[in-house]
């Protein structure tokens, strides 16, 4: 099974709400989707969406690594060499994590059809149903209040708050969910890289004294302040964890080693894909530092593969793949169930997509 060609194209799916966080508001996924066909004509596919305020990626970023460096790079290649697949995948241009993800991605969809077993069971895994949490996007206190409730009405027992959109407000908003939805519920804060250490510290510690029950939060400063992250770490009771901060492996290592946060975000559009989020894995084994497997705002191809890690390493001990769940409707057929806050793989080959809806080839 060999490479022969890799097209590119575009989906385009409407948001049931806009999407809210400290660094952007999204209406719709417009995200790259890549098929790798083969000599035998069997074909992988991949997904990355062009997050520019995080990875620095766009459409036209990710399609122009795709079509001028990755494609002339493993064209020809046998999928059984895996190893060298991915060796020259992530050599050929530095950086652009999404768009190798989306490749990787696709690699090993098309590995698990040359050997006709899922992905989770090549990797050593076995199929098992993950729970995700849901997002909630910031907005005033009432609204979110409202969204949580409705989304714990709908199944959900753990929410992702999304806060640091006009500080001052965050303690009400936690404040006004935590009363809407009870004592129960998970509760999970995500401030996107939008406090200063000193200010991540206070208003997680009025958090603290107001009884609020967080689970952890997430990335409090910006990504390149690791000593502000220690600061965070070392100076509250709450769990904190690295999202931003981490992209590769390296990465992990410097957090895992200065202990600069307790926990790490693993999202494959950061990573390159599947290939170097297991070596983040390897390292979180070795540091004893549990994962969340999370996603940036994906559909279902690259989560699917997502759910797949996840139910491989139990390092990933926290599961935040809702991405498909915020869609107005499902492009994809095959791949994962998402069904609310339960997500269920299939035992097909690969991660079993059979085909997209509305793809639009731009090469």
């Amino acid at each position: 099974m060999k490479i022969s060609d890799i097209q590119l194209g575009i989906i385009s799916i409407p948001l049931k709400k806009p999407f809210k966080t400290a660094l952007r508001t999204v209406d719709k996924i417009n995200d790259v989707i890549v098929k790798i066909i083969t000599d035998t004509g069997n074909i992988g596919y991949g997904e990355a969406p062009p997050t520019a305020v995080i990875t620095g990626e766009t459409i036209g970023s990710i399609t122009a690594a795709i079509n001028n460096h990755i494609k002339p790079s493993i064209i020809g290649m046998d999928i059984s060499y895996l190893e060298e697949i991915m060796y020259k995948l992530h050599s050929c241009i530095y950086n652009n994590t999404s768009a190798k993800a989306a490749v990787d991605i696709a690699i090993y969809d098309l590995f698990g059809q040359l050997y006709k077993l899922p992905v989770y069971s090549l990797l050593g895994g076995r199929s098992k149903k993950l729970t995700t949490d849901i997002t909630i996007s910031v907005n005033s206190p009432e609204q979110m209040a409202k969204d949580s409730l409705e989304a714990v009405n709908n199944g959900y027992d753990t929410l992702k708050i999304k806060v640091g959109k006009d500080s001052s407000l965050d303690i009400q908003r936690i404040k006004e969910i935590r009363k809407a939805v009870g004592c129960t519920t998970t509760i999970r804060l995500d401030a996107n890289q939008a406090w200063k250490p000193k200010e991540a510290i206070s208003i997680i510690k009025k958090m603290e004294d107001s009884d609020l029950k967080l689970e952890l939060v997430e990335q409090p400063v910006i990504k390149s302040d690791l000593e502000g992250l220690k600061y965070v770490t070392d100076s509250v009771s709450t769990p904190i964890m690295a999202d931003e901060s981490v992209f590769s492996a390296m990465d992990a290592l410097k957090i895992m080693q200065m202990r600069a946060a307790d926990l790490i975000n693993i999202k494959l559009m950061k990573t390159g894909g599947l290939y170097n989020a297991l070596k983040i894995c390897s390292l979180a084994e070795i540091y004893g530092m549990e994962c969340m497997i999370g996603c940036m705002l994906e559909g279902k191809i690259s989560v699917t593969a997502a759910a797949h890690l996840a139910n491989v390493k139990k390092i990933i001990a926290k599961i935040d793949l809702d991405g498909p769940n915020l869609c107005n409707e499902d492009l994809i057929t095959g791949g994962a169930i998402f069904d609310d806050s339960k997500i269920t793989l299939s035992g097909a080959s690969g991660f079993g997509f059979i085909c997209i809806k509305n793809f639009q080839q731009i090469n």
